[in-house]
């Protein structure tokens, strides 16, 4: 199954300058839980914005430059592409950014949000579910302590 993951406040806002605009701890645990050991699909800034290629799983990258071959990754220059090296029984996670997601969207069996409740000022963004082509099938409400600042759901779509 090809899923999206995502971290998106209530504006849709993914984040700004290539950085997240808020820290969810227990989000990235999460993220590590679900994709680990998994075929990962970013486009090249997403990549770009890790320090280094994220353990245990296996990196696509889509970016339009030549000879752009980061080690570790796999590049290729569409969705179509990146989605054909993924194995068909095995989930796969598409991870960003927001035009990478756009893409993405045809091609999705299920979307996982993290839902910061908040808005923030940013130059990424996801796009809208459109809610005749999404169902949401789990909503689980997780709210702020001292380390994390915003209240935030993980949500659970399906394709219909």
């Amino acid at each position: 199954m090809i899923i999206i993951i995502a971290a998106v406040a209530e504006n849709n806002a993914l984040g700004k300058k290539n950085k997240l605009v808020w820290h969810l701890p227990n989000d990235f645990k999460r993220f590590k839980s679900l994709t680990t050991n998994h075929h990962i699909i970013m486009g090249r800034k997403t990549f770009e914005s890790f320090p280094k290629p994220l353990p245990n799983r296996t990196h696509i990258v889509i970016s339009r430059q030549e000879n752009y071959n980061p080690a570790g990754c796999i590049v290729v220059d569409s969705i179509e592409k990146a989605i054909a090296l993924c194995p068909e029984n095995e989930d796969s996670y598409i991870i960003g950014g927001g035009e990478i997601y756009t893409l993405g969207l045809q091609y999705a069996d299920i979307i996982e949000i993290t839902r910061v409740h908040h808005t923030f000022d940013a130059d990424a963004f996801f796009p809208k579910i459109n809610e005749r082509e999404w169902q949401l099938v789990e909503s689980e409400p997780n709210f702020k302590d001292d380390t994390h600042l915003y209240d935030y759901t993980y949500e659970t779509y399906i394709k219909k």
